[in-house]
């Protein structure tokens, strides 16, 4: 090594030792940089600190020793786009009308929107919602989104982003605002209303046919046909087709993009590249705002289909494909963590890591299953209530503030990161008439050892505007009873997953209604095999006593809001069409990056 070169290496040396020393005291008084990275659909039981052995975790299993891990950590929703809004908002998403719209006392129809299903819809999280990017902006903080938003984009025209990440408090953006789907891949299989394709293609066959059967009797001499009834049989067929094949035939070209701030820069975008792109601009908006504070939001496109990975990770799991993905997800964990290093901003940053909701039990490929492992814990993503679909990981680390290697078995929300991030940020929680806008609390007590229990006593589990199960939290004996008034109608029957043609389970429909409730006590039974009844358990109805009123309570504070997944806002509007160069349709560009 030359001799500048070691000269370099001890000032790199010194300067972090610096830090740390200054660090010891000052850290508890000052605002971190926060970093928070959320992996997409990643099951809780996929990761080696909690308890998987087929795949390799070290980075993340890092974070965990060198932090705190919650074995009680809890989405608010088993799918994106509403777990992702509670994430931001600390709000459960109910309160902002993330769910698809339905008549009072009717089944929704069809179950197709609960999550944003294309950039070109209308719906997705409202401009008056205060985020903890917000927040944390007014506070001074540098704020950066960078991956998946799934939250949104525009309203009434294309440029008006009225969702769009820039408008909820994040200085810059850089990633799908959608996310990667089974679409994004050139040749995978298709994920979004893959059976309503189906019908599709089949009702456009048939329309197809319909000018060529006409022809038979002519072309035979049976009875004269008119020329102008199949010529209009044909017309319609093509009509037909190009009023569905406009949207679901170039899916690929209109939800798979890649934005800078604004500007769309690759469409349709490169899915084996777009994760590495990612990082290299995580990676870089860490070296720009290294002298703090910062907020950079990293939410990944790993683990979601269509499972795109480098070629030093294929193959290098004992769990195919996905568990691939994993260690691929878990080397960019590192690769961040390394650039906190590198910075000495370590002890100067509060590091998070978790996931949206549960492993896709459903999810396969050529009849290999793509999605992850939720543990002990029954169903998965999509799933409103069972504990596979919203238990999710939850890792704390800040050295010099949080223990090393605690681990909290307390119930836990994602809405919580509002309020923890507003103590440790010096923001104001937003307040209504009632003062009880925020469903989430803050964890810092909890995280520090002040308090023993979650502030927590009910949380509630929806799936879309339907209340799947409650969970309460006794916490003079510290058990955490569950009640499910619907569970999804699996198959087949023991299984955990919804029928595979359906793509994800139903909220309504295809459901059972339990009077009385499920009652689990899952602080003894995780996995919830073993239903009570009044037989063996004798408390059983004070506790569903308890939670109805629980119910009732919660339900008067939840106020009417506009649908945002309202099948009018759902649908995908050309005029509302991202669309790199403003050449639509001729959307198309290799961008920047390429």
């Amino acid at each position: 090594m030359q001799p500048w070169g070691v000269w370099t290496l001890w000032l790199w040396y010194l300067c972090c030792a610096v830090t740390d020393m200054h660090s010891e005291y000052v850290t508890r008084n000052s605002r971190p940089n926060i970093v928070l990275l959320m992996a997409d659909d990643l099951g809780v039981g996929d990761l080696g600190c909690y308890g998987n052995t087929s795949v390799s975790t070290p980075n993340i299993d890092r974070l965990a020793a060198e932090g705190i891990m919650l074995t009680q950590h809890l989405a608010a929703a088993s799918m994106c786009t509403p777990s992702r809004a509670a994430f931001l908002t600390g709000r459960y998403p109910v309160r902002s009308a993330l769910y698809e719209s339905y008549r009072q006392g009717m089944a929704s129809p069809n179950n197709m929107y609960r999550d944003v299903t294309w950039l070109g819809g209308s719906g997705g999280l409202p401009s008056n919602e205060t985020t903890f990017a917000k927040m944390l902006q007014h506070q001074g903080y540098r704020t950066g989104l960078i991956g998946k938003w799934h939250l949104g984009l525009s309203c009434t025209s294309r440029g008006d982003h009225c969702a769009h990440p820039l408008n909820h408090g994040f200085d810059f953006f850089y990633g799908m605002p959608l996310g990667l789907l089974g679409d994004c891949g050139a040749h995978a299989r298709p994920e979004v209303h893959r059976r309503l394709r189906i019908w599709l293609w089949v009702t456009t066959a048939i329309l197809a046919a319909l000018p060529f059967l006409l022809l038979v009797p002519h072309l035979a001499r049976w009875f004269p046909v008119p020329w102008i009834l199949v010529a209009a049989l044909a017309i319609l067929a093509a009509l037909f087709f190009l009023s569905w094949f406009s949207s679901y035939g170039l899916i690929r070209r209109w939800n798979c993009i890649i934005m800078r701030g604004h500007d769309v820069i690759q469409q349709p975008a490169e899915e084996a590249r777009a994760a590495g792109l990612m990082l290299r601009e995580a990676l870089a908006f860490i070296n720009r705002h290294k002298s703090g504070p910062f907020l950079l939001f990293l939410s990944f496109l790993h683990v979601h289909t269509p499972l795109p990975t480098g070629g030093n990770f294929l193959g290098s799991s004992k769990f195919g494909v996905y568990g691939d993905n994993v260690e691929e997800l878990d080397w960019m964990v590192g690769k961040v963590l390394a650039a906190l290093d590198h910075e000495c901003l370590t002890n100067q940053t509060l590091v998070y890591f978790t996931s949206d909701n549960g492993g896709r039990l459903e999810a396969a490929e050529r009849g290999a299953r793509t999605g992850g492992w939720n543990g002990v814990y029954r169903g998965g993503s999509g799933m409103g209530g069972w504990e596979g679909g919203v238990r999710v990981p939850g890792i704390f680390r800040w050295p010099m503030v949080l223990e090393a290697g605690r681990v909290i078995d307390e119930p836990t929300s994602l809405m919580d990161l509002l309020p923890t991030l507003s103590h440790v940020g010096g923001g104001l929680l937003p307040r209504d008439s009632t003062g009880s806008l925020i469903d989430g609390r803050n964890l810092m007590p909890l995280l520090e050892g002040r308090v023993r229990h979650s502030d927590h006593e009910f949380l509630f589990h929806y799936c879309g505007v339907f209340l799947h199960s409650v969970r309460w939290h006794q916490r003079d004996c510290n058990t955490v009873w569950k009640a499910h008034y619907i569970t999804p109608n699996v198959s087949p029957k023991g299984s955990d997953a919804c029928p595979s043609s359906s793509g994800v389970c139903p909220c309504s429909g295809d459901v059972t209604h339990h009077d009385p409730p499920l009652l689990f006590d899952v602080s003894r039974d995780p996995a919830e095999l073993q239903p009570l009844n009044p037989d063996n358990e004798a408390l059983f109805d004070m506790v569903l006593s308890k939670m109805t009123a629980a119910v009732r309570n919660h339900r008067a504070t939840i106020t009417p809001a506009p649908h945002q997944l309202s099948t009018f806002n759902a649908l995908w509007k050309p005029w509302l069409q991202p669309c790199c160069g403003n050449t639509f349709p001729l959307c198309s560009c290799v961008g920047e990056d390429a």
